[in-house]
Order: structure tokens, then C-alpha cells, then sequence
């Protein structure tokens, strides 16, 4: 089993930074592909970044593409989403998520979660 841990969210103005940590611990961490997903109330589940075991390969959606930024500290088993110029249309309430092998952007696919951190940004 692998349990996930958010924290780092809070209430910004548009404009301002965040950023979000998530804290592994279980099983072996570094071999697990991480995704960061979102979800805003009556909004499906979407999806933010990913990045792979290695932390080689990263990928974004377009909504937040040269904004965020995913990484990771395989020796901390924590991944970090660092948010710069915050937008209103970014509150929703932030999950990592864990995957053995490769990542992909299908929420679906993950099979450990965390409880998220919520993301609150006042225009």
C-alpha cells in the first residue's frame, strides 16, 4: 500500500504562488509515475502534471503549461506542483495521485490517492 499526504494550499490572490507538497511513504516510492489532478465542486476530476519514476520526462495540461511546474525528490518520496500567477479558474481542491510504471492523464489509471489540500484563488 502507499499513502499519499498533501499540504501546501491555501487562499492567494490572482497573481500570487503556491507551492503544493505530497509526502509518500509504504512502499517503494521512486518507481511510481506521479500525477497531480484537480477537482472543482460539480467539475470532473481534471488533470494538472505528471512526471515520470525518473522525474525524465514531465508533461502539463495547457491550462496551466508554463505556469506550473511538477518535481520530484525521490529521496524525500515527495513531489512537488509549484503554481506561479495564480488564476481564479485554478481553485479547486488539488490530489496527487501514484502509479506503477509509466504516466498517463486518465485519472482513472491511478491507483493511490491523496486526501487533497484545497487551492482558493481571490481575483
Amino acid at each position: 500500500q502507499v499513502q499519499l499526504v498533501e499540504s501546501g494550499g491555501g487562499l492567494v490572490q490572482a497573481g500570487g504562488s503556491l507551492r503544493l507538497s505530497c509526502e509518500a511513504s509504504g512502499r517503494t516510492f521512486s518507481r511510481y509515475a506521479m500525477g497531480w489532478f484537480r477537482q472543482a465542486p460539480g467539475k470532473e476530476r481534471e488533470f494538472v502534471a505528471r512526471i515520470s519514476w525518473s522525474g525524465s520526462s514531465t508533461y502539463y495540461a495547457d491550462s496551466v503549461k508554463g505556469r506550473f511546474t511538477i518535481s520530484r525528490d525521490n529521496a524525500k518520496t515527495t513531489v512537488y506542483l509549484q503554481m506561479n500567477s495564480l488564476k481564479p479558474e485554478d481553485t479547486a481542491v488539488y490530489y496527487c495521485a501514484a502509479r506503477m510504471g509509466p504516466g498517463t492523464s486518465w485519472y482513472r489509471e491511478y491507483d493511490y490517492w491523496g486526501q487533497g489540500t484545497q487551492v482558493t484563488v481571490s481575483s
